[in-house]
């Protein structure tokens, strides 16, 4: 029998230098200690650069903690998906990797499969209605959010709390407070995997039928039978489009010229009755679609464009020049669809019985359905809510900078949050006799350490995965949106030569252009026009330069990752899921993108 394929042990893998401490950041149960060595090192784990691109602030662990409880939930207690379980984690020198648990049992299998008919049944028979109401939940929980208040410790409790009887006093409010944020975040969590995890097990239902109905059809041809959609998602791009042509409408372009920053753009725009005009418009499109940050949500440092507008600007100033150049700056989306609709023609004249053809029509109804949602749930949680869940913990990190207990608010994201909550008790304890507290005297070191343990991760190259590959993987969201598969992990494994660089067939087409590297948001303003893109992920702030570059390359993602969708219907040709693409290309290099066989080739300096 052969031996299975590996990659490094993640217990062999070595610390940066100057880091030894790192995992005093960060839970034991979430790392990989001696107690689960044997159980670890049997297990495939894969470096989650899509979510976490960075090393994990303490504080921003907990979203991978009830996120994945969240998603583990989903598979296999509610709606019981067939062969997944849901993903465990770990962290390792900073940076999350993830493993799919799977369901092996071919009994237990068949159990669950009558499950998940009935309860996800219930949901794909009512898919738009629930998606309405979905959404109506996630912008209820926004607004929930928005209005929870971290209150400010007064030197004396207001008298009127006195003579009403309130017998609560602040110390009550900001623990409510601090429990009311947790409760919803966890509410978050598991809203957004309501959807997201049936759905892509509808997608994968609908893949496999046509694998099997059609030996030869490829995967970029599945997704294309489902394309040309219209989502939340697109609306933020969709909003600058208009406000550019406003701009120009209203002949304060020119303004918008230069690399100044944000504040002196809008400073400018004052000072003019059309700049003014332009300034409102501005205002209305913020809430919400502007609530769109700049990496994927789950890490704070990734502020979104109502905080930081600068990724908008740069955008902006893009789409004005198009236009004052008569150049076209919208979605060909009539196109998509035409392309759409001419492949899923030709492929159900394949089918050889009416019962089949009305089985193709049925899935093919129901997977665009859920396909919709699929990328238009992320604005509503993973852009809009999570902007305003780090700008709350902000909030609550000035109350302990008017306690001495941080240097400035966002000091606060290098505490775990069980230590936020000891920080809270502390904080209490002495406000409350007016006593000296203890943490004044201990987090301002430990953060000062924490930044620069994580400022040295952050040098770090993670490998792109750890341990054993197993002979199947099963779990829909790890194949359709990472792209994991053992012919995928194969490939990573196998030391690639000369000038050919492997992925996944991510959007259609070829193209050829010089190599543009980046690796995060930072560097996108030096993306030039006609460039090829190659990073280690896309997201959805990323859009505007969208607008530029003649294909993209991503070290991670599947066929349903935000870069693939995204790329199809830009009609760009994209390779997704490389795992060494930003390693193997250098700016400049010139570089030939085939979206259709999945291919990358160096083509010369």
């Amino acid at each position: 029998m052969a031996e299975p394929m590996r990659f490094p042990s993640p217990f062999e893998v070595g610390t940066p230098p100057g880091a030894e401490d790192w995992h005093e950041m960060y839970p034991p149960y979430v790392r990989f200690t001696p107690e689960r060595r044997a159980e670890d090192e049997a297990r495939l784990w894969f470096y989650n650069g899509m979510h976490f691109p960075e090393p994990v602030a303490p504080f921003d662990l907990l979203v991978p903690e009830i996120w994945y409880i969240a998603i583990g939930e989903m598979n296999s207690r509610l709606f019981c998906i067939p062969p997944a379980m849901g993903v465990d984690f770990r962290v390792l020198n900073g940076y999350v990797y993830i493993s799919s648990v799977p369901v092996t049992d071919p009994r237990k299998i068949q159990e669950r499969a009558q499950l998940f008919n009935e309860r996800a049944g219930y949901y794909y028979a009512n898919w738009r209605t629930l998606y309405e109401e979905w959404t109506q939940k996630v912008v209820g929980e926004v607004r929930a959010l928005q209005e929870i208040r971290f209150p400010i410790l007064p030197e004396v409790e207001p008298k009127e709390w006195v003579f009403s009887r309130r017998g609560l006093g602040t110390s009550y409010d900001l623990f409510r407070a601090w429990t009311q944020f947790l409760e919803s975040g966890n509410r978050a969590a598991q809203y957004h995997m309501e959807v997201v995890m049936i759905g892509f097990a509808a997608y994968l239902t609908f893949y496999d039928f046509c694998k099997r109905a059609f030996p030869e059809i490829s995967d970029q041809d599945v997704t294309r039978m489902i394309g040309a959609i219209e989502v939340s998602m697109f609306r933020p791009q969709d909003e600058l489009r208009r406000l550019a042509q406003r701009a120009v409408e209203l002949g304060v372009a020119p303004v918008f010229q230069g690399r100044g920053p944000a504040q002196e753009v809008f400073r400018e725009l004052e000072r003019t009755p059309e700049g003014r005009m332009w300034l409102e418009e501005w205002k209305r499109s913020s809430d919400p679609w502007f609530y769109v940050n700049t990496g994927s949500g789950m890490q704070h440092q990734h502020r979104a464009w109502v905080d930081d507008p600068s990724p908008a600007l740069d955008a902006l100033r893009v789409l004005i020049g198009k236009i004052q150049r008569g150049e076209p700056v919208e979605r060909d989306v009539e196109a998509v669809r035409r392309e759409r609709d001419e492949i899923t023609r030709g492929y159900r004249e394949l089918l050889a019985t009416e019962e089949d053809r009305q089985a193709f029509d049925q899935l093919l109804a129901l997977v665009r359905d859920v396909y919709y949602s699929i990328e238009d749930h992320k604005f509503w949680v993973d852009h809009w809510y999570q902007s305003v869940f780090w700008n709350k913990v902000r909030e609550l990190g000035s109350v302990f900078v008017q306690q001495g207990f941080l240097q400035n608010a966002e000091d606060i994201f290098y505490l775990h949050h069980t230590e936020v909550y000891q920080g809270l008790v502390d904080l209490l304890i002495g406000w409350s006799v007016g006593a000296p507290a203890w943490g004044p005297r201990h987090w301002p070191r430990q953060v000062e350490k924490r930044k620069a343990l994580l400022e040295r991760l952050r040098a770090w190259s993670p490998p792109p995965a750890l341990g054993v590959v197993p002979e199947v993987i099963g779990d829909p969201a790890v194949i359709m949106l990472w792209g994991i598969t053992p012919d995928r992990l194969q490939v990573w494994l196998t030391p690639e030569e000369g000038k050919v660089v492997r992925g996944a067939a991510g959007s259609p087409g070829t193209a050829e252009g010089p190599a543009r590297v980046v690796h995060s948001v930072e560097e996108l303003h030096e993306v030039q026009p006609g460039e090829i893109l190659i990073c280690p992920v896309t997201e959805p702030s990323w859009a505007p330069v969208f607008i530029k570059v003649q294909g993209i390359v991503t070290d991670i993602g599947g066929i349903m990752s935000h870069a693939a969708i995204v790329a199809r219907e830009y009609r760009i040709p994209a390779v997704v899921g490389t795992g060494v693409g930003t390693k193997r290309i250098r700016t400049g290099q010139w570089v030939r993108v085939d979206g259709t066989s999945g291919t990358v080739t160096i083509l010369g300096e």
